[in-house]
């Protein structure tokens, strides 16, 4: 029952944790945008770097503490 508990425990975190900061796998920039307006409801979404360039479906997401621990706000 253990693992039962915590994969519940997972699920829940999942799904009302807030949508965090996506950043651009090949350099980092946060000034990603999704290619078209049907991305999330008809195809996978594909990001597209306004920076370098990258058109893809992967993107890096940091969650808040570590955020502002690089901005040194904690």
């Amino acid at each position: 029952m253990g693992i039962l508990q915590d994969l519940r425990e997972v699920v829940k975190n999942l799904k009302h944790r807030k949508a965090s900061a996506k950043y651009c796998p090949r350099c980092g920039s946060a000034r990603l945008k999704l290619s078209s307006g049907f991305d999330f409801w008809l195809t996978p979404s594909k990001y597209v770097c306004l920076d370098c360039g990258y058109r893809g479906p992967i993107a890096m997401e940091k969650d808040e503490a570590s955020v502002k621990k690089e901005e040194g706000l904690e």
